[in-house]
């Protein structure tokens, strides 16, 4: 054999190693998304258990809420059950964007919850709902950083698997590039609230 063809061999051995070593990257950073979205659904689990809890306070002394109070533990059923199909494929886009829409409305349901609480000063006393309160802050507190997370593993992948040439390798082998999880879906959530006196 001639210089010439060694060194094809040579060219072809190098690309195929170095393709290998794309491969294994791109793996490696798909489950760390995926590690990074298990801390999140932790989180997720948690909170949904604290809600029951602090409902079942609440009730004790809301009669005439039961519609707030319905609209909590449906509003975190179906968060929960956006969670379960997220957790089951936590790089499908569609899986994150159900599971940021139904968190949403979880997190209004609770808001409003909050609100109503303030109206019954017995309510608002309460050691153990001020108990839960607090563990529910934590946790959200919890969320927001595994959800920090969770980005910043997306941005690496992303980097990776966008970057020239490891691009032609992530595209041949089907890696394409994956979402952030967003807070906020619009424009005007993004908004400060304005203060009036």
């Amino acid at each position: 054999m001639s210089i010439f063809w060694w060194v094809v061999l040579a060219l072809l051995a190098l690309g195929f190693f170095w393709a290998i070593g794309v491969y294994n990257r791109l793996i490696r950073l798909k489950n760390q998304v995926a590690n990074a979205f298990g801390q999140i659904d932790v989180q997720l689990k948690r909170r949904y258990d604290l809600i029951p809890n602090l409902v079942e306070v609440a009730r004790k002394y809301m009669q005439h809420e039961s519609e707030t109070l319905e609209a909590v533990i449906a509003a975190r059923n179906q968060a929960q059950t956006a969670e379960r199909g997220a957790a089951a494929n936590p790089l499908s886009a569609g899986a994150l964007g159900a599971l940021a829409g139904a968190e949403q409305m979880l997190g209004g349901a609770l808001g409003r919850l909050f609100a109503v609480v303030e109206n019954y000063p017995e309510l608002k006393a309460d050691q153990t709902l001020r108990e839960l309160k607090e563990e529910l802050i934590h946790t959200e507190n919890r969320v927001g950083f595994a959800r920090q997370a969770y980005n910043d593993e997306v941005l690496e992948y992303n980097d990776v698997a966008l970057h020239f040439p490891t691009i032609i390798v992530a595209r041949l082998l089907g890696f394409t590039p994956l979402d952030m999880l967003a807070s906020t879906a619009s424009e005007a959530e993004r908004q400060a609230p304005r203060v009036r006196f």
